[in-house]
């Protein structure tokens, strides 16, 4: 008996039901009107392309060592016969192979056989009887050669999995310096990272390597005066004609006059200085002689400064070869390009010239400067004289970001998006650009705009798309959080990073206080929102193809660690705790009484090894109503590798050939009008799984009085 109803069969009178998971967040319409799919409340869930709920991937920590959740293990059978405890290295006494302990254990029917689980393996440990010794005394024997990656158990092989992670893990360092790392880009398929040098002078960037994040050495710069007849080229070797000192140019910017003329000034990018320059004229290797330039003193090495946060683009219009450069905006720096190895200061000539938005369009290298942009001369980043081709767009606001608006027959037009406001830039050069104020009252805050199958940013109304009508130059745009309006309301003013996940539809938005919400999107909208939660705090993003064309994003933080995203089953080493709590149920009857009853079936697919908690809620969860005791189910899945082919309940039987499984944990039993169910998961080794929907049985009682 529960609440005064007998127990009912599953007979003629009885009738199934399906809650589909599907929808989303929704905060704002009422409880009567939500789609039974959607949830009311939810933390670290997103919504799959096809529908569905499932628990967020992990992060964890980068500098371009082996990758933690790529780390493997080996399970050795073996006899103790002194001690060996987890931390000890085990080397074995006859091939010399090594591994770091990470577990010792038993075998669940065989507790009698003790086995090691071991990482940072050096060797097979192929000799199934060599002694194994720890710190040269022998401790044990092999009895038997290992295996990797393959524990005992699902729930072993997962746990094991994660220890692993957890010593690769310690061995990845943070980004060198102090405060957060506030610049991050992947040029070529290389990561680098920004953040302030110790002592807060002056910022450095790093490279990814295998010993850790590595500072590029940005080079030597000259100021030049005097250009006379002889173009100084990329590639020349310089040499000063008193005192004999020479260096090799990388990269070349005339800020005023022209070669020929005998007046051309600007700045030389140096390399391989060997002396001291001074005062004096110069001559250049291959011809021209001397006196090609003058300059005034030595050169000196280019610094960046700290405290700033950057925007960046990338391009190859400046590269006959077709390789690519970075540009960045960073608002307390000159603007920048770098390839890899060269890095270019680019002097636009503007009073305070520390651009705070970059992007490449039509051939041009644009920055924004509050509220003036500006861009270079035709094809050429380092030209920023009006007679070449560059100029100035004048919008009256501070500008937050840029992108690329598509069109037709290349036809594409630049979105210069202000706080309060939106532009358009027609045109292909300064010649016939035209800049059109868009005819609505929008605007984006900074660090929101990305691009999915059509750009998304926050506005004041909430998170807005924009849309590229059929017909080119005319735009349109909808505002799509309505049903977490409140919500983003409350979190505007707080965005600090976005990134677009390609390989799953989705636009993501993150704020100060270590929230967010994924987008997930569908061919003609929103399929709906989801909240997270971090345990870092972000400061800055980005996302890039690699080289085989999978997708990686990362985050710089507070900590000084850069992460990467969707990567793991952790928060870097800690747990991930999530759940989502659905609207109620009403299996279209909206005051029909019902009596539910009998095992639930719900459907979940993934890989891996997971589990998570079941309950329900009855009747709006209204006190006056029974609920159910704090009934819970823990659902394992796993067959090896796909959930879609095998899964383990608690009872420990193994449906091996279905993706929907009936239940054993949760016996419904109650009455009310409808039905919510909660799901929970609180660990730091489940891989993600898929919920699509959940079946249920229940028997209509009485039709409710309005």
């Amino acid at each position: 008996m529960f609440g005064g109803m007998p127990d009912l069969p599953v007979g003629i009178s009885s009738r199934p039901a399906l809650s589909r998971f599907d929808g989303g967040l929704d905060v704002e319409t009422p409880a009567w009107e939500a789609a039974p799919g959607s949830v009311r409340d939810a933390r670290n869930y997103e919504i799959a392309i096809e529908g569905g709920y499932q628990d967020i991937q992990g992060y964890e920590r980068f500098d371009g060592r082996p990758a933690p959740s790529d780390a493997s293990f080996m399970v050795l059978d073996v006899t103790v016969t002194g001690s060996i405890v987890v931390g000890d290295t085990v080397t074995g006494l006859t091939t010399g192979d090594t591994g770091l302990v990470i577990a010792v254990d038993t075998y669940p029917d065989t507790p009698s056989q003790t086995y090691l689980v071991l990482t940072k393996v050096v060797g097979d440990f192929d000799n199934a009887t060599e002694d194994l010794q720890v710190s040269a005394i022998t401790e044990g024997n092999v009895d038997a050669i290992g295996y990797v990656d393959s524990g005992p158990t699902p729930e072993r092989t997962a746990i094991y999995k994660n220890l692993a992670a957890d010593e690769y893990r310690a061995d990845i360092a943070v980004v060198p310096g102090q405060g957060s790392v506030w610049g991050g880009f992947t040029l070529n398929g290389t990561k680098y990272a920004i953040r302030d040098k110790s002592g807060g002078v002056t910022s450095a960037i790093y490279v990814e390597s295998a010993s850790g994040w590595t500072e590029v050495d940005l080079g030597l710069e000259i100021a030049f005066t005097s250009g006379g007849t002889t173009e100084i080229t990329e590639g020349a070797t310089i040499t000063g004609l008193v005192g004999g000192a020479t260096a090799t140019v990388e990269r070349i910017q005339v800020t005023s006059g022209t070669w020929g003329a005998g007046d051309a000034a600007g700045w030389l990018i140096l390399s391989g200085q060997t002396g001291t320059f001074q005062s004096e004229g110069l001559s250049i290797t291959g011809g021209g002689g001397a006196d090609v330039a003058t300059i005034g003193g030595d050169s000196s090495a280019i610094t960046l400064e700290p405290g700033g946060r950057l925007d960046y683009d990338i391009s190859n219009f400046a590269d006959t070869t077709g390789a690519e450069r970075a540009y960045g905006a960073d608002t307390v720096n000159l603007g920048w390009e770098f390839d890899g190895t060269v890095f270019f200061p680019i002097r636009t000539g503007m009073a305070v010239d520390t651009p705070d938005h970059v992007i490449v369009h039509k051939n041009h290298l644009f920055f924004a400067f509050n509220g003036s942009v500006q861009h270079s001369g035709t094809g050429d980043p380092t030209s920023w004289s009006v007679v070449l081709g560059a100029g100035e767009i004048a919008t009256g606001h501070d500008v937050t970001g840029f992108q690329i608006e598509p069109g037709v027959e290349g036809g594409a037009s630049l979105l210069i998006a202000c706080r309060q406001q939106l532009f358009m830039l027609y045109g292909n050069d300064s010649s016939d650009w035209n800049l059109i104020r868009y005819r609505e009252k929008v605007g984006a805050y900074r660090w929101t705009i990305q691009q999915v199958a059509y750009t998304i940013f926050l506005d004041d109304r909430g998170i807005t798309d924009f849309r590229t009508a059929q017909e080119f130059g005319n735009f349109d745009h909808s505002t799509m959080s309505d049903r977490i309006r409140r919500l983003i309301v409350s979190k505007r003013s707080t965005a600090v990073a976005s990134c677009v996940s390609r390989d799953k539809n989705q636009y993501r938005i993150f704020f100060s206080d270590k929230t967010g919400v994924y987008v997930t999107m569908r061919q003609n909208g929103v399929r709906g929102m989801m909240p997270v939660e971090f345990s870092h705090q972000i400061t800055t993003m980005w996302s890039e193809e690699n080289a085989s064309g999978d997708e990686e994003m990362f985050f710089g933080a507070d900590d000084g660690y850069v992460y990467q995203l969707d990567k793991g089953t952790s928060f870097d080493g800690g747990n991930i705790s999530a759940w989502l709590l659905t609207h109620f149920d009403n299996a279209g009857m909206i005051e029909v009484e019902k009596g539910y009853f009998g095992p639930v079936t719900i459907e979940g697919q993934g890989t891996g090894y997971a589990a998570f908690d079941l309950t329900y809620e009855l009747d709006y969860a209204r006190s006056e109503v029974p609920q159910p005791n704090a009934q819970t189910t823990e659902l394992n899945l796993s067959a090896g590798g796909q959930w879609d082919v095998g899964l383990i309940w608690d009872t420990f039987e193994v449906w091996d050939t279905a993706s929907i499984v009936p239940s054993v944990g949760v016996e419904l039993e109650g009455e009310g009008r409808n039905i919510s169910w909660y799901i929970t998961k609180d660990s730091d080794y489940f891989s993600p799984v898929l919920l699509s929907g959940i079946h249920y049985r229940f028997m209509p009682r009485v039709q409710r009085r309005l």
